[in-house]
């Protein structure tokens, strides 16, 4: 029910233990190498004693002769050896390389598809073909137009989703998806008790996303050793005035395009007005939209000059061309049939601290019916998938929920706030409507609310 890529069981991270076991040998060679020209130096230095008692000294000669010659043995078989491994790294390589190859023939040979099950390969998938066409769409676009070698159509330099984002913003009538101040208009804090697993955070960010324009912030520990959980929503398309709110369709363009610049100078603020201290250990969880900006915290040097982010949990979330600092660790989740994880065209990279789960469970077809953007999609299915994930056994599982877990703790009672963010709105006459006035909230209190503390 799982498919599982990177992490300390991961083939890159095998890769490069192969790698730093023969550096290790080569090592020792060289220290053998060096035992070896001294034993021949004392060898020789014998000589002139030699006759001084012959038998004793002939006996001696020969001792250290033998002994040189041992460690010269010892030398050439650690040498082959790391010869052999050294070639069987290149060999795995090759054998990954010709893979991965194979595979994107299936996908993007139509003529394959009907014989592709009889080679028992993983079937094409919706998440795969999206990735493989969007990938592909830039350089296709460019083709067309005749565009230099390295260009994209939209995007000039940047290249993929990323160029193509910023070269949207820049056109007429679009200047909407480029980034505007976001900002905190209000918050409100109460103590509960929290379920901190990987299921229970991503179910939090549901939950979050039932109100628009809010994030959370899980302040968790005793004062003095506190870690803290960042929670942000997915997608939400209605609810507030056109454009104010941080996590529309802008939100993307703000992810995809521009590292969710101004989303996480909101976040940063947001960790300071709950209580968080610099250098205080952070997690970041985020569903769908809320995975991007969650993984572009990694990358956000401001925010890491201030707090210690030491891990992003991501479910349905395109974060594939987005690399964090190192020593980050981050576990994805996705669905085989949600086609979202694939939209920005590239696959999650496989390293030692990131790890991506492919969810294959089957879907029953009554679901594909509904709204939305498909079953595969959807945030319960992610739930019971990270249940699995927590009781598998494989190795890059369990070293990945562990890192989760010495952020969060054992869970308990916890301090939460809840952060009302909104984005400046368009000036009038740039495509924008007019600034809203003051929003009243479901529960009759205006929108910029201050403080409201619940036992």
């Amino acid at each position: 029910m799982l498919r599982i890529r990177g992490g300390v069981g991961g083939l890159s991270f095998q890769f490069e233990e192969l790698l730093a076991g023969a550096s290790a040998l080569d090592g020792i060679v060289r220290e053998l190498a060096a035992v070896d020209e001294e034993a021949e130096a004392v060898r020789r230095a014998l000589f002139a004693y030699q006759y001084d008692s012959y038998t004793s000294g002939s006996t001696a000669i020969i001792a250290v002769g033998e002994a040189a010659r041992d460690v010269r043995r010892v030398r050439m078989e650690l040498e082959g050896l790391v010869s052999a491994v050294r070639a069987s790294h290149r060999e795995y390589e090759f054998a990954e390389a010709r893979n991965a190859l194979v595979l994107r023939i299936g996908r993007t040979g139509p003529a394959y598809g009907p014989l592709w099950g009889l080679f028992g390969l993983p079937p094409v998938t919706l998440r795969d073909t999206v990735e493989d066409e969007v990938g592909m769409a830039p350089a296709r676009l460019a083709l067309l137009l005749g565009l230099p070698p390295g260009q994209t159509a939209a995007g000039g330099p940047d290249g993929g989703v990323r160029g193509a984002v910023r070269g949207l913003a820049d056109a007429p009538g679009l200047e909407f998806l480029r980034p505007r101040p976001v900002r905190i208009i209000g918050k409100e804090t109460w103590s509960e008790e929290v379920d901190v697993s990987t299921a229970g955070l991503l179910l939090r960010a549901e939950a979050v996303g039932r109100d628009s324009g809010d994030i959370e912030v899980l302040g968790l520990g005793e004062p003095g050793s506190r870690a803290w959980v960042v929670v942000i929503p997915g997608t939400q398309l209605d609810g507030l005035p056109q454009g104010t709110n941080p996590f529309d369709a802008g939100g993307i363009a703000e992810g995809l395009g521009y590292d969710s610049a101004e989303t996480a100078a909101a976040v940063r603020r947001a960790l300071a007005e709950a209580g968080a201290e610099a250098g205080d250990q952070v997690a970041a969880v985020g569903y769908s939209q809320g995975g991007i900006h969650a993984m572009n915290l990694g990358r956000d040097k401001a925010f890491l000059a201030d707090y210690n982010l030491k891990f992003v949990l991501t479910a349905g979330s395109p974060v594939g061309g987005i690399e964090p600092a190192g020593g980050i660790g981050s576990l994805h989740l996705e669905h085989e049939a949600d086609w979202v994880p694939g939209a920005d065209g590239l696959p999650n990279p496989d390293t030692k601290d990131r790890v991506t789960v492919t969810l294959t469970g089957p879907i029953p077809g009554p679901e594909w019916l509904g709204p939305g953007l498909g079953p595969g999609h959807a945030m319960g299915r992610y739930a019971d998938g990270a249940r699995d994930v927590v009781a598998s056994r494989d190795p890059s599982l369990a070293a990945s929920t562990a890192a989760l877990a010495a952020v969060v703790g054992a869970g308990g009672t916890a301090t939460v706030t809840r952060f009302s963010l909104r984005r400046e709105a368009m000036p009038p006459g740039r495509g924008g409507p007019e600034a809203p006035g003051p929003r009243r909230s479901p529960g009759g209190t205006p929108a910029d609310r201050t403080q409201k503390s619940v036992g």
